[in-house]
C-alpha cells in the first residue's frame, strides 16, 4: 500500500477522501495516520476506517476538566498512568480505539517494550470515559458510543463511564456487572470501585463549560 506524504498547510485541512470498501491492518492504518495528521481516526476489528470529527468547545472544556482530576488521583497513588484523547490503542480484537480518557496499570504499561509505547499500544485501558454528543449521530452519538463501549468491554476494560453531558447522566459499564450498564441520573459524584481506590470525580465540575 502506498501512502501519499502529509500534505503542507493550507492543503493538509482538506477532508480525508478514501473507498468504502477499504479494509485496514493495524500497520497500514498506522501508515495512514501518518500520512494524514490533521485527521481523527480509529479502525474497526473488520480493518474499517471510522472518520470522527474534533470536539466542540464545550466537550473540550469538560475533557480537560476530567483529564486533570485523573491525573491528579493518579499522582497521588503512584500506580496509574492517565492518556487524552489523542491516544489510540491497539485492542486485543485488532480495532484501533481512542478514548476521551483512560487509565491504564503502570505495570501493565511499563511491561510494554519502548517500540510498542511509541506505537498504538497493544492493550486495552483499565478505565476509560466518553463524552456522548447532543446528538445522536455519528461516532460520537450514544447509539455509537454504546457499542464502542461493549466493544472496551469485550476487550479486557474493568470499568468504564459514559458521560451525557445534555442530560447530566452517566453510563457505567462494569466488568463485574455482566449485564446491562448502569445509568445514573442526578448523581453529583462518580466513584470507582475497590480496583480504583480513591477515584473521585465531582460531576458538576465536569457539567460546567
Amino acid at each position: 500500500m502506498t501512502v501519499a506524504p502529509p500534505a503542507p498547510y493550507p492543503d493538509a485541512l482538506a477532508p480525508l477522501r478514501l473507498p468504502e470498501d477499504l479494509r485496514l491492518s493495524p500497520d497500514q492504518f498506522a501508515a495512514v495516520c501518518i500520512a494524514n495528521p490533521q485527521a481523527a481516526l480509529e479502525l474497526t476489528t473488520e480493518g474499517k476506517l471510522i472518520h470522527t470529527t474534533p470536539t466542540g468547545g464545550e466537550t473540550g472544556i469538560r475533557n480537560s476538566r476530567l483529564l486533570m482530576r485523573l491525573l491528579a488521583w493518579a499522582d497521588s497513588v503512584g500506580s496509574w498512568q492517565v492518556f487524552d484523547s489523542s491516544t489510540g490503542f491497539l485492542l486485543p480484537d485488532g480495532s484501533v480505539r481512542s478514548p476521551d480518557a483512560s487509565l491504564v496499570r503502570l505495570e501493565r504499561w511499563r511491561a510494554l517494550p519502548p517500540e510498542q509505547r511509541r506505537e498504538f499500544p497493544p492493550l486495552c485501558p483499565d478505565l476509560l470515559v466518553e463524552f456522548a454528543s447532543p446528538s445522536d449521530e455519528g461516532p460520537r452519538g450514544l447509539t455509537a458510543l454504546r457499542r464502542k463501549m461493549a466493544a472496551y468491554q469485550a476487550n479486557g476494560a474493568k470499568l468504564g463511564w459514559l458521560l451525557i453531558p445534555e442530560q447530566q447522566a452517566v453510563e457505567i459499564w462494569n466488568s463485574e456487572a455482566n449485564g446491562e450498564p448502569l445509568c445514573l441520573e442526578g448523581a453529583t459524584t462518580l466513584e470507582g470501585d475497590a480496583r480504583f481506590p480513591g477515584l473521585r470525580l465531582e460531576l458538576a465540575e465536569i457539567w460546567e463549560a
